[in-house]
């Protein structure tokens, strides 16, 4: 009785939120998890868009929560951690050996992890510290990477969240990212590191304030999106440039469709310079050109567990916002014809998703990214549309327990992210938004998991991508057409990579964690330049060659 007087609190507590304070796409652990529970029966998520709100993390977990005896010994003690983590989002506070200080329901203190929370019958806040390190060794340069800072969450009253995160990110001897980097590692800003040196350091503020009701989102935020099924790296949005500023809207009127739509701000370092100014002693005061973008997804839910998710998106710039981007339900490319007429080209983009869930511990999924499409390329089999496509699908349970297996196919073909005006590029301070190999690309992963028991996990993936020649988008009559470029003909950039991993968690929000990568990146001789070339465009210098790296660090939040 006292079971089901604790559930039926717990669930009458998150259904008095709505509020949407969005957990980051970094953990990728906690979304890992869900997407596993998904196949399993235990809970339905929609995991083509993300990041997910903690509240909502919190509800999956309460479901989670009801169907213990369906889980083994090894994923209830991932549940429970995780439960411990979203507790506020539950109507919780942390309690336990590691607490310093509580008051009833109301005052949290906490030394492990560090953190400070309250909650009243109006107002509800988290405020802890971040910070994280990872160390490198084996490859071709020894370096270190550590981030800090701080992050809030509150709610206030029943409709309202704000929250915020602010770190600095500091490497040592080697930056992790460039926008022509293939690589996964989280894009950033960079300034020259304090002291001189060859490493960088680049500060992030994320965080937003969101409006909630029971059916729907709208949010002011700064922050990272992913769209569309994936397990190592989307080809809608990836989430990995700087993030930016963005309206964020999320309705889900009716059980069977969600809407999920954002206008961004982005960042397109192009000078403006007719609103700059140049001194002749001094530095000049420089100012951007404008570029925005609209996109949105409709998720219909025909059957239980089959989503079909369709959408589109449009980059515009030199121009105030407009009015017709921010509708967020329109078919972009038909506004383009009416505004834009005669005027200047726009970027648009359409993509299709889809994901069952249908046959126990079986995840299939497919996305579908149409850059350019025109049907007379169908017909023509020396041209080719921009788009590219992902094909996957993971086993979870079964055959064995315990056990997580996964597969996944990609292919971009040439010119696909790419446009020839900087103000509608398909980027952010120019990295890439769609998938981090970006166009005439081709990638082969797989990967096994296992949860041996507690909070351990240990796992291995292997990946085989290749490049091929890199083109640019030059618009008009040319030989050959930009929808005639050869596809892979020349191989620029390959990436052969078998890594072995472990994380645990001892306490909730900390984790410790272990990679051992065998590793080898090569470039190859193409288009008058040599292999050398290839490697400094696509990869850092620690990854150059054949290389066994060595990966240990800790992270307090993400």
């Amino acid at each position: 009785m006292k079971q089901i007087l604790s559930i039926i609190l717990i669930t009458l507590s998150l259904s008095a939120y709505n509020q949407s304070a969005y957990h980051h796409v970094s953990d990728r652990n906690i979304y890992r998890f869900l997407e596993e529970l998904a196949s399993m029966h235990i809970i339905d998520v929609s995991s083509v868009i993300m990041p997910y709100s903690r509240m909502q993390i919190a509800e999956y977990l309460n479901e989670a929560n009801e169907q213990r005896d369906q889980l083994s010994p090894a994923r209830l003690a991932m549940l429970d951690n995780y439960r411990k983590e979203f507790a506020m989002e539950a109507g919780q506070l942390k309690s336990g050996g590691w607490q310093l200080y509580g008051r009833e329901t109301t005052l949290s203190v906490h030394l492990l992890p560090p953190e400070v929370a309250y909650r009243d019958t109006l107002f509800t806040a988290l405020i802890r510290p971040v910070y994280g390190y990872r160390n490198f060794s084996g490859g071709q340069k020894n370096f270190w990477a550590t981030y800090g800072g701080a992050e809030a969450i509150t709610y206030i009253g029943n409709n309202w969240s704000v929250y915020a995160s602010l770190r600095d990110n500091y490497q040592s001897d080697q930056r992790l990212a460039q926008p022509t980097w293939l690589t996964q590692e989280q894009g950033g800003v960079y300034k020259g590191q304090t002291g001189g040196g060859r490493g960088g350091e680049f500060s992030e503020m994320r965080g937003g304030i969101t409006w909630n009701w029971n059916w729907g989102t709208l949010g002011f935020i700064k922050d990272h999106v992913q769209w569309g099924d994936h397990q190592n790296g989307s080809n809608i949005f990836s989430g990995r440039t700087p993030s930016f500023p963005m309206i964020k809207l999320n309705m889900n009127p009716a059980k069977w469709i969600e809407l999920n739509y954002f206008h961004g701000w982005l960042v397109t370092e192009a000078i403006d310079s007719v609103n700059s100014f140049f001194h002749e002693n001094g530095f000049p005061r420089t100012t951007h050109r404008r570029s925005y973008i609209a996109a949105n997804m409709f998720t219909i839910k025909p059957f239980e567990r089959l989503h079909f998710s369709f959408g589109n998106s449009i980059v515009y710039g030199d121009m105030d916002v407009q009015p017709g981007y921010l509708i967020p339900f329109f078919f972009y490319k038909s506004v383009v014809h009416t505004i834009h007429r005669g005027t200047s080209y726009q970027n648009s983009a359409m993509y299709v998703n889809v994901s069952s869930r249908q046959i126990r511990h079986l995840h299939l999924y497919a996305t579908y990214f149409v850059d350019e499409f025109s049907i007379r390329r169908v017909t023509d089999p020396e041209r080719k549309n921009f788009t590219g496509i992902k094909t996957g699908f993971s086993l979870t349970d079964w055959p064995l327990r315990n056990v997580f297996l996964g597969g996944e196919y990609t292919f971009t073909n040439p010119i696909t992210y790419l446009h020839d005006q900087a103000t509608t590029q398909f980027r952010s301070n120019r990295y890439n938004l769609g998938h981090y190999l970006e166009d005439n690309a081709e990638e082969y992963f797989a990967q096994v998991r296992y949860y041996p028991g507690g909070t351990l996990q240990v796992g291995a993936s292997w990946t085989y991508a290749r490049k091929g020649n890199h083109y640019e988008y030059i618009r008009g009559r040319r030989d050959p057409r930009i929808d005639q470029m050869p596809v892979l003909e020349d191989i620029t950039w390959t990436k052969n990579q078998l890594a072995l991993d472990a994380v645990f968690y001892p306490l909730p929000n900390l984790r410790v964690f272990a990679r051992y990568i065998f590793s080898d990146v090569q470039g190859f001789e193409a288009d008058g330049e040599d292999a050398q070339y290839y490697l400094n465009l696509f990869s850092p210098q620690y990854l150059h060659g054949k290389n066994n790296i060595l990966e240990l660090g800790f992270g307090l939040g993400f």
